[in-house]
């Protein structure tokens, strides 16, 4: 389902996806079957995101983003794709972030460009992540830094008081 005020040029959308209120997803885009993109999302054409994948509303996923399989993007997390921005002037090719299977990542996170999110990680809301996360821990903070192991259920395995 595409909500009728949402804008999506692509047409490589899985089945069951829905697209929600004043989403825009610009004609190159990828996205899965069963996949949630609340209202206020931002879709550019370098994309790819998996199946039974949701984002919530407010989130830009900008050229050269890849989000597999079963990944969760609270609201407002922030992508960059550009370590050294400049007004009008565009790099030949976008840094590569990738969001690994079953991560999850909290509202208000900030997710710098060139960074591999392992599979069944959890980023804590508000935290800015400047570094690869290896799979299946905890990282909060800014800047965010390893604070425990998680199951693939979301069950934490151990933490540490840092």
């Amino acid at each position: 389902m595409i909500h009728p005020t949402a804008e999506v040029q692509t047409l490589n959308i899985g089945k069951d996806t829905f697209v929600w209120q004043y989403s825009i997803v610009l004609k190159d885009a990828v996205i899965g079957s069963n996949c949630n993109i609340n209202c206020h999302v931002f879709i550019e054409n370098d994309v790819v995101i998996g199946d039974n994948v949701t984002v919530k509303p407010g989130v830009q996923i900008w050229d050269g983003i890849t989000i597999e399989n079963d990944v969760f993007i609270g609201p407002n997390v922030t992508f960059t794709n550009d370590l050294f921005p400049r007004s009008k002037q565009y790099p030949e090719k976008f840094t590569k972030t990738i969001i690994r299977k079953g991560a999850s990542i909290g509202a208000n996170a900030t997710i710098l460009a060139g960074v591999e999110i392992g599979e069944y990680a959890l980023i804590g809301a508000g935290s800015v992540i400047t570094k690869n996360v290896p799979p299946q821990t905890i990282w909060y903070g800014n800047p965010a830094r390893e604070k425990g192991k998680i199951e693939r259920d979301g069950t934490k395995t151990d933490s540490e008081n840092k």
